[in-house]
């Protein structure tokens, strides 16, 4: 150990947060959190520790660390998890036990959603969280948020009525009683809390309140008042920290990348754009949002595209004059940069846009072969820092329109636009399967007889898709449809089924 890093350690804070372990060349190679960075980042380096192997090997590779501070145990839990997502780091992988990530599962489109952990998520239509690294810190943090937020477990409603309604931590869809749009509702809020929005909801829950005293409806009042009071008291058990207070200043890829740009203030939300399409068809945009270097999926946004074919400059010049519609610029604040998922013809479709709306916001382009970050000059007041260029062992290739950086591809910009970039295509894409498979879905439901529009909306929104409608009980289908149509439905169902099956 340098004596650098000693006079480093000494200064370490009592306070929670994530660390970062180094190695000679700057590389990060192990990513962990604590409750308190003091005594977790020094018991590395404790001689009387007993280590295995693999905890030994990664302590002989340490050259330097550093740490972000948040304000609890649970936020450094879901900043760990990102920064593992970001870095890739090799140790992370080599000292984790051989059990898979753990992703907390939630079934949105049930009548009464249930939440759940797996190692496995699935294509089934349900919301996945994750991945973390650690299921017992995430297993305690469900634990005490559903006091807060009671929710339900059962994939499949019991027949009899579970101990954990009579313990009052789950809401009882097998009692009959409870009203799914309200449970919705609390499940909202429980997203809302997971995704990092604990501000947002608290104005939220705060709103709703006033609101329903307003209108004199005391007993509402009250369990949001009481539910309020309980979201605050996590604080004294588990705190979920806001994203908006993290020490910025520590995250060395937003500290770089500002430098890099000649930028003046730390980059604190980051847009990144992507378009999806199959053959010009089900055409789709994606807004990823990163704030203070992670990921802000209250703020994501999607857009289907109006403009036909398979022009990706159109369709990036068309997605971003939509997002820099009046009304979207009050509703949602602009970036400190836009980022754009492509090279020179993306850039420059996208940064006329900027151009013509007078919009004076950095705006940069990743090019997907090489990783490099693209400039346009015509659109752009950007000065890149050939100091920290040289810093950061890049080049620069400068033509009449374009400034191209290269910089490794280990750096921690990189890693950041890497993430942004991997983000805004995954939201994407998902989105374009979703409508291809509505769209599918639609075409097989067309020609059957007294199934309009309106029906087939019905049919989707209940089952979800048309394997759904497929599986879904008689009774239920005659719910959505009436006697009539079920029988219609069934025989066209079977039939389809019969043929697929055949051929």
């Amino acid at each position: 150990m340098t004596e650098q890093l000693i006079q480093k350690l000494a200064t370490l804070p009592k306070d929670p947060g994530v660390y970062f372990h180094k190695d000679k060349t700057g590389e990060i190679i192990y990513v962990g959190k604590a409750a308190i960075l003091r005594n977790r980042v020094r018991q590395y380096f404790q001689k009387s520790r007993t280590r295995d192997p693999k905890t030994e090997a990664l302590v002989t590779e340490i050259f330097d660390t550093d740490w972000v501070t948040t304000e609890s145990e649970i936020d450094a839990l879901f900043l760990e998890a990102e920064m593992i997502r970001r870095y890739m780091p090799r140790y992370n992988i080599l000292l984790r036990d051989d059990k898979s990530n753990l992703y907390i599962r939630v079934d949105t489109k049930s009548e009464y959603p249930s939440v759940t952990m797996t190692r496995r998520p699935l294509d089934d239509g349900a919301l996945y969280l994750g991945p973390y690294l650690s299921g017992f810190n995430i297993k305690q943090a469900l634990t005490y948020l559903r006091k807060v937020f009671p929710y339900s477990t059962h994939t499949v409603v019991p027949k009899r009525i579970c101990l954990q309604y009579h313990l009052g931590i789950c809401p009882g869809p097998e009692t009959g009683k409870l009203d799914s749009t309200t449970y919705k509702t609390t499940i909202k809020k429980l997203l809302l809390y997971l995704k990092g929005e604990r501000v947002l909801l608290v104005h939220q829950l705060e709103r709703e309140m006033q609101e329903a005293a307003q209108r004199q409806e005391f007993e509402t009042a009250a369990r949001l008042r009481n539910e309020l009071y309980a979201l605050r008291n996590l604080n004294k058990q588990i705190i979920f920290g806001d994203k908006e207070n993290m020490d910025l200043t520590r995250d060395h890829a937003l500290n770089d990348l500002a430098e890099l740009l000649g930028m003046l203030e730390i980059p604190k939300r980051i847009e990144g754009y992507d378009i999806s399409h199959m053959s010009g068809t089900d055409t789709v945009a994606s807004m990823v949002v990163f704030t203070n270097g992670i990921p802000n999926k209250g703020a994501y946004r999607k857009f289907k595209m109006r403009v036909p074919g398979n022009d990706d400059f159109a369709h990036m010049r068309e997605v971003i004059t939509r997002r820099l519609a009046e009304k979207h610029k009050k509703e949602w604040p602009l970036p400190s940069i836009f980022l754009i998922d492509g090279g020179k013809g993306q850039l420059s479709a996208a940064s006329s846009v900027l151009a013509e709306r007078d919009v004076k916001k950095p705006i940069i382009g990743l090019a997907k072969q090489f990783e490099e970050i693209i400039i346009s000059k015509q659109y752009s007041n950007l000065q890149v820092s050939k100091k920290k260029l040289a810093m950061l062992e890049g080049t620069l290739l400068e033509s009449d329109d374009f400034i191209t950086i290269h910089i490794p591809k280990t750096s921690h910009i990189i890693k950041l636009l890497q993430r942004i970039r991997d983000e805004s295509h995954r939201f994407a894409v998902s989105y374009h399967s979703v409508l291809k498979t509505k769209r599918q879905t639609a075409s097989l439901l067309d020609d059957i007889p007294t199934i309009g529009a309106e029906t087939r909306k019905k049919l989707l929104k209940v089952f979800g898709s048309y394997r759904g409608i497929e599986q879904a009980r008689e009774a239920d289908l005659i719910k959505v449809v009436g006697k009539s149509r079920t029988k219609i439905l069934r025989q066209y169902l079977r039939s389809t089924t019969h043929t697929e099956y055949n051929s």
